[in-house]
């Protein structure tokens, strides 16, 4: 996500593979249905807010199976170019770890967390944390 830059969470009435990816991939942090209790729909605009990826379970379903082999090896090569340690913090991503988290099972520090995020971001061609996660789920890091 570019710095200062507002979150984004898709909230639609429809729950689609054909919205899901494309919403995600276009840089959104989260996609939500309606359906959602407003509550609930509150407390998830604020954990995007807060950098993390939100999803319904619907669309978090949808996007584990929409992980498929073509996309799987375009993923794969993009990740290749990566050090070890890029792919372990790319992974942990991946599975919606905040920065503090990573840096306590990683033993680093929150700021070389960070400092590794950016770089991945930008060379990964990433706008944001979602795109990375959803990018370590596809090349199976996540």
């Amino acid at each position: 996500m570019i710095h200062g830059a507002p979150a984004v969470v898709a909230l639609t009435t429809f729950d689609a593979d054909t919205y899901v990816l494309p919403a995600l991939r276009a840089g959104a942090a989260g996609f939500l249905v309606k359906s959602t209790p407003p509550e609930d729909l509150i407390n998830l605009v604020r954990v995007a807010a807060d950098g993390h990826t939100v999803l319904s379970p619907e669309a978090a379903r949808r996007l584990v199976a929409a992980s498929g082999g073509e996309r799987a090896e375009q993923a794969r090569a993009r990740v290749a170019g990566l050090t070890e340690r890029e792919r372990e913090v790319l992974g942990c991503l991946g599975q919606g770890r905040s920065n503090a988290e990573i840096a306590a099972r990683l033993h680093l520090s929150e700021a070389t967390v960070k400092c590794y995020v950016s770089r991945m971001l930008v060379k990964l061609d990433c706008t944001n944390r979602t795109q990375a996660g959803l990018l370590a789920h596809e090349a199976g890091l996540g």
